[in-house]
């Protein structure tokens, strides 16, 4: 589920309390978390929505001036079923103090290293590759970085985001860069020659 910045000030503000989607199936669920530029969106109920019973509260708390400005930017409904999601607040992006925490212990390392190797069970050294591309070449874009890699742009993004999720890599405008994290990640790789 993509948030526009303006939806996010608000919900940062406090104004915007609620989204509308139109689905095949829902993108988020309750109870989870939604990664964004101002945090985690912690995503309240997921309901079916009747459109008939639709308010002008509801379009305000959407972050729509009216009803009608709601239901004219929501998605053509061939196929596809109206939710209300709810937002119950914004934690903090974890990963965001796990990028500065350059100094990997013994047991940081060796969680690091196992994960890669599970990770890498079919292509050995696919992720450390990834880091050693995105620390020779940071603000390349993703298209390039995994042809270089010999595999598709999707995929490769996929495999960024897991090293995303461990504090290893920052996402760019354009491409992707270390973190002080991935930094360290590299040298212990260079040190171990994996």
């Amino acid at each position: 589920m993509l948030l526009k910045q303006a939806t996010l000030d608000g919900i940062k503000r406090g104004d915007i309390t609620l989204a509308f989607r139109r689905w095949q199936r829902p993108t988020v669920k309750a109870g989870t978390g939604l990664r964004t530029a101002i945090g985690v969106v912690r995503i309240g109920a997921v309901e079916v929505a009747d459109e008939a019973a639709l308010s002008d509260a509801d379009a305000r708390a959407a972050g729509y001036d009216s009803l009608g400005a709601l239901t004219a930017d929501l998605r053509d409904g061939d196929g596809r079923t109206l939710y209300r999601i709810s937002f119950d607040g914004i934690e903090a992006d974890n990963r965001l103090a796990l990028r500065e925490a350059a100094n990997l212990s013994d047991a940081d390392w060796h969680a690091l290293a196992a994960r890669f190797a599970k990770w890498d069970s079919t292509v050995p050294g696919y992720f450390p590759s990834i880091l050693r591309l995105i620390g020779q070449n940071p603000e390349l874009s993703a298209a390039t970085l995994a042809d270089r890699l010999g595999v598709e742009k999707l995929k490769f993004k996929q495999d960024v985001r897991k090293l995303k999720e461990l504090g290893l890599t920052e996402s760019l405008d354009v491409g992707y860069r270390l973190s002080p994290r991935g930094a360290a990640a590299l040298e212990k790789l260079r040190e171990h020659r994996l």
